[in-house]
C-alpha cells in the first residue's frame, strides 16, 4: 500500500460557498435500474465548483489555500481576487500559498497564468486548455499533465497531448500556464479492497469463473480459456477493441493519432 503525502495542503474545509451537494447514484438510473455495473457505496463527497474557464480577466488574486479535492486526483486552490470575489482553479506544480495569478490579455508567462494561446510562447508546458472558445478546459486536467505548444499557423496552434496525439486548438482558446501538481498520483497502489470500496467501486468478476447463462466465457469443466474472442457480458468485443465514438467534424483537427 502506498498513500498521499498530504504535506502540500493548507486546510482541511473547503470554502462552503464554492460546493454542491453531490448525490451518488449506485449506478442506478431514474427506474433504479442498475445501468452502471462495479459502482455504489463510497464515501459521502460535496462536489467543488471549479473555475475551468479562467474569464475572470485583467483581476489579480491570490492563492489563500491549496485543498484536496475528492472528486479529481489533483489538487485544487482557492483564489481571492482583488475585487473579493473567490473562485477555484486546479493546483499546478509549484504553487504555493501567498503566490499571485491572472487570466487575460494582460497576464504574465508564469505558472497558474491563464491566457489565450495566441500569446503563450513556443514549447510551453500548459494545462486546462480549451477545445471551444468560451466553454472553458477540456484537455489536461488529470494529476501531472502536461501538454506542449509545438507550433502556431494561422489561427490554429497545434499541441502534443501527454497521450502522443497531436491535434490543432483555435489560437483563441485559453490554455493555464505549467504543468498541474501532485504528479505522484499514479504511483499510487491501493493496497487492499477496502480502499477500492471507499472510493465508490464494487468489486468486479471475471466471466471466466461464471456460469454459461451468466457470461460468453463462462462454463466448461474445471478451469477453461475464453474459448474464442474476448467478449463483454453482452457479446461485444473486449481487450484491445476500440471503442472511440466514430468519425465527427473535430477529426480534421488531429494531426497524429494517440500512442498509448
Amino acid at each position: 500500500m502506498s498513500l498521499f503525502d498530504f504535506s502540500d495542503l493548507t486546510t482541511d474545509r473547503p470554502e462552503k460557498s464554492l460546493t454542491r451537494r453531490k448525490k451518488s447514484t449506485g449506478g442506478r438510473n431514474n427506474q433504479g435500474r442498475l445501468t452502471v455495473r462495479h459502482k455504489g457505496g463510497g464515501h459521502k463527497q460535496r462536489y467543488r465548483v471549479i473555475d475551468f474557464r479562467r474569464d475572470k480577466h485583467g483581476i489579480p488574486g491570490v492563492v489563500k489555500t491549496i485543498e484536496y479535492d475528492p472528486n479529481r486526483n489533483t489538487r485544487i486552490c482557492l483564489i481571492v481576487y482583488k475585487d473579493g470575489e473567490k473562485r477555484y482553479i486546479l493546483a499546478p506544480h509549484g504553487i504555493k500559498v501567498g503566490d499571485k495569478v491572472m487570466s487575460g490579455p494582460n497576464a504574465e508567462i508564469q505558472i497558474g497564468n491563464a491566457m489565450s494561446i495566441r500569446q503563450i510562447p513556443l514549447g510551453t508546458m500548459i494545462h486546462n486548455v480549451e477545445l471551444t472558445l468560451g466553454r472553458g478546459g477540456q484537455l489536461g486536467r488529470s494529476a501531472g499533465t502536461q501538454i506542449q505548444l509545438l507550433a502556431k499557423e494561422g489561427n490554429m496552434a497545434t499541441l502534443r497531448l501527454p497521450s502522443g496525439e497531436m491535434r490543432m486548438v483555435h489560437m483563441d482558446c485559453m490554455a493555464t500556464i505549467g504543468q498541474l501538481g501532485n504528479t505522484d498520483a499514479k504511483n499510487i497502489t491501493l493496497g487492499k479492497a477496502g480502499r477500492k470500496r471507499w472510493m465508490g467501486i464494487r468489486p468486479t468478476n471475471r466471466g471466466v469463473v461464471m456460469n454459461a447463462v451468466d457470461h460468453p466465457h463462462g462454463g466448461g469443466e474445471g478451469k477453461s480459456p475464453i474459448g474464442g474472442k474476448p467478449q463483454t457480458p453482452w457479446g461485444k468485443p473486449a481487450m484491445g477493441y476500440k471503442t472511440r465514438r466514430g468519425r465527427r467534424p473535430s477529426d480534421r483537427f488531429i494531426v497524429k493519432r494517440r500512442t498509448k
